[in-house]
């Protein structure tokens, strides 16, 4: 094949070539007749097919039938890889079907901040969870001869003016929390495209930062496939293809053609470039094509039923005071709120899906009740505004006076979180919030079921005593909901996610969304989870969190090695226990906490994680594998991961704060980081190389001899004595020497020690994978 797309592009003119490298129209790739070159199509994902109807104009609501999947806030809550595969599987199916080559997803961009409003699209705000859930879904989907883009490529953390805004991101949080959502899941699933996003990263655009498509993506994690623009994301179309990005969408008829042609004829931009990005995007043409299955049809009603059992795995059981939960299918229930006729169970935008069928709560509620429940409905709320409607409240209390128990479904109306705006607080609307209090106040059984994309406040979270939280949980949250309420199910969703009991506990609360087109990360690597941590701060509810109906006892830990080099790895095991009376699932989740370390680093980091299921009194054993990047933080002196040598706390528990298991081990560093000296190198920094230190401990006995200061100092106050030359630069000891340290021996010193960091091994030059 290779050979075969040489030999085409040979026979390609330069206006062929050129035309290659942006779309035919909205959806579809231009073929090039005359040597074979055919058109495919992609079309919006993520968590479902989106094509568009063109035989009803299109439009965002105008898309073929298609499974509506729970969105990515919901999937993210299984932590359950083998899952996320099947649904994969399923869309890829699905594609097939439609005759649809490339999906546009998974979205792996980090949650810097609860008010994006495309949160519901992303998985987490871990980037270890988010990689490896995206990275299955890629699998998933190209099982089925389909692309995937994973997008948006990168840091495309805001809706707040994201075609222009100018992302200032430090080099080390770039690394370890906006690329490392990426960077597993393109190294080892190999999407067949990248989607590159909108927004500037450190003054460049991502469509053109060499940086970012080449040096990274292409070169470091060796991605094969093409770059895709986001739809109208190019500024410059001739710097984005010599940086690296091959596809601009949609079509610019004709004009950015023009413009790459004639940037080959005047040398600014060399042929082999564009051949080269011609050449990838003819693999995955072809690519698509071969593995076309012509007269491709799915089971609707499968994957409905597939779509039912994923969101049952993700909705996250949060409080059940008194064990109100499961329910007992007797007595009079009240179902409040018009979500539970009504439901809100997707995102809005490009991401909007038409559903095959859709599951509404309270028809689920009533079949999984049975005859001896007597249900009671009131709206409680108007969808048609957020204003409080008192008549509707008081319909609801009176309702739940007369029952049992309440269920309250409320959360976030569609226009409160979308594609293309933020969020401008946490709060939900003003009307489910009184209802909830209100009813609460005359019902004290009252259960709240949330529909949401991203977290909220929850001013009434004392005085309900259940809660679960769906997130958009697709087109069969419905029957999902009915049967984790009454028990046909055990809730084993945890939260991907931290929720801060109020917005300006977030760390990005200060610098969200930025001003005019600039936003600067301050909080640096300190996201979610990171940030509360090392805070103190308490959450509302702490990433990793989510109750069940039976219990689960943490029984022991072992690791196979006390201690390692940073090129071996090491087995942890973990035992855990169902000591309830239900079977049920659990998510052990692992994470590495540096003991001590030169640079600032979170309290602990996710770095495992696995979900197993359990029958009563049943015991199993989770192992996990930790290597060098478990351990490892980016050393941006060498520009590769690196771990420094000392103690590490493996931590194992049920979320971020309810650690039970803890060992220790030692990891010995076999790299060695060459420092840089200079005439201004502190003193302090000297010490910690073990030349320096040896030659400054000569030199501060000739201090004594021939300067009285040192001599006197360190009798009186050798603490003050080092306190002060911990942070002199060496340039200062000419002067307080009195003579005995001259210009000469300075430049003597800095010339050693240049010469021991140049036999020092270093492993910048090969990067870590």
């Amino acid at each position: 094949m290779e050979r075969d797309i040489k030999r085409i592009i040979s026979h390609m003119t330069l206006e062929e070539k050129a035309s290659l490298c942006s779309g035919l129209d909205f959806w579809h790739t231009k073929p090039v007749e005359r040597l074979g070159i055919p058109s495919i199509m992609m079309t919006d994902g993520p968590h479902g097919l989106r094509k568009q109807d063109e035989t009803t104009g299109g439009g965002l609501h105008n898309s073929v039938p298609a499974t509506c999947f729970p969105t990515a806030s919901c999937l993210a809550c299984s932590w359950d890889r083998e899952l996320i595969k099947k649904v994969g599987k399923a869309i890829g199916e699905e594609c097939q079907a439609e005759g649809v080559s490339i999906i546009l997803g998974p979205a792996v961009n980090i949650k810097r901040s609860p008010l994006c409003g495309r949160n519901f699209e992303y998985f987490s705000e871990d980037p270890y969870l988010s990689s490896e859930l995206s990275r299955n879904h890629i699998d998933g989907v190209q099982s089925q001869g389909v692309g995937t883009s994973i997008k948006h490529f990168a840091a495309n953390n805001q809706e707040h003016r994201r075609m222009t805004i100018d992302e200032i991101i430090d080099e080390r949080t770039l690394r370890e929390i906006y690329l490392a959502s990426f960077e597993s899941a393109v190294r080892f699933a190999q999407p067949w495209t990248v989607m590159a996003a909108y927004n500037k990263i450190n003054g460049e655009y991502c469509t053109q930062n060499k940086y970012l498509l080449t040096r990274i993506l292409k070169e470091e994690w060796g991605h094969r496939g093409f770059v895709v623009s986001d739809w109208g994301a190019v500024d410059d179309s001739v710097l984005a293809l010599e940086a690296g990005m091959e596809l601009e969408m949609p079509s610019s008829y004709g004009i950015n053609d023009r413009k790459i042609v004639e940037a080959v004829k005047n040398g600014r931009l060399p042929e082999e470039v564009l051949d080269r990005a011609v050449e990838r995007l003819l693999t995955i043409i072809f690519k698509a094509i071969e593995n076309k299955k012509e007269g491709a049809s799915y089971d609707k009603l499968a994957h409905h039923k597939l779509a039912k059992e994923v969101a049952r795995e993700c909705m996250v059981l949060l409080k059940n005071e008194d064990n109100i939960l499961p329910l007992k299918k007797e007595g009079v229930i009240a179902i409040i709120g018009a979500f539970a006729k009504n439901p809100r169970y997707q995102g809005s935008g490009s991401s909007h899906i038409n559903p095959t069928m859709l599951d509404i709560p309270y028809e689920e509620i009533k079949k999984a009740a049975g005859e001896n429940t007597e249900l009671l409905y009131a709206d409680g709320y108007s969808l048609a505004e957020d204003m409080v409607d008192e008549n509707l409240i008081n319909e609801a209390k009176e309702i739940a006076e007369r029952a049992d128990l309440a269920i309250i479904f409320a959360g976030l109306p569609d226009e409160y979180e979308s594609e293309g705006y933020d969020r401008a607080h946490m709060c939900m609307p003003e009307s489910h919030n009184k209802l909830i209090s209100d009813v609460a106040d005359v019902q004290k059984k009252t259960v709240v079921v949330l529909c949401n994309g991203a977290p909220v406040e929850m001013p009434w979270i004392d005085k309900v005593k259940g809660l679960f939280e769906c997130y958009l949980a697709g087109q069969a949250g419905g029957s999902a909901i009915a049967e984790l309420l009454f028990g046909l199910a055990n809730p084993c969703g945890k939260l991907a996610e931290t929720f801060p009991e109020k917005l300006n506990h977030n760390p990005s609360y200060l610098n969200f969304p930025g001003e005019d087109d600039r936003v600067e990360y301050r909080e640096g690597i300190f996201v979610g989870y990171r940030y509360y941590d090392k805070k103190g701060i308490e959450p509302l509810f702490p990433f990793g969190y989510g109750l069940s109906y039976t219990s689960f006892e943490y029984t022991g830990i072992f690791i196979d090695k006390k201690e390692i080099s940073d090129t071996e790895t090491v087995k942890v095991t973990v035992n855990v226990k169902n000591t309830g009376n239900l079977a049920g699932k659990e998510i052990v989740q692992l994470y590495v906490k540096d003991v001590e370390s030169s640079v600032i680093r979170p309290d602990k980091e996710l770095k495992g994680f696995e979900k197993i299921e359990l029958q009563p009194g049943e015991e199993k054993s989770v192992v996990f594998t930790l290597d060098k990047r478990a351990f490892a933080c980016y050393n941006v002196d060498i520009n590769d991961w690196y771990v420094e040598t000392g103690d590490f706390e493996i931590l194992v528990g049920r979320s971020s704060k309810e650690i039970l298991l803890r060992e220790k081990i030692k990891v010995n560093s076999t790299a060695r980081v060459s420092k840089k000296f200079t005439r201004n190198t502190t003193i302090g920094d000297l010490l910690e190389d073990p030349v320096g230190a040896e030659v400054f401990r000569q030199l501060v006995e000739q201090f004594k001899q021939s300067s009285p200061i040192f001599g006197n100092v360190e009798n009186d106050n050798p603490q003050m004595l080092m306190a002060i030359l911990k942070y002199m630069p060496l340039r200062g000891l000419i002067n307080f020497s009195r003579g005995a340290f001259t210009e000469e021996m300075l430049n003597a010193l800095l010339e050693k020690l240049s010469g021991s960091a140049s036999a020092a091994t270093s492993t910048a030059a090969t990067p870590s994978t």
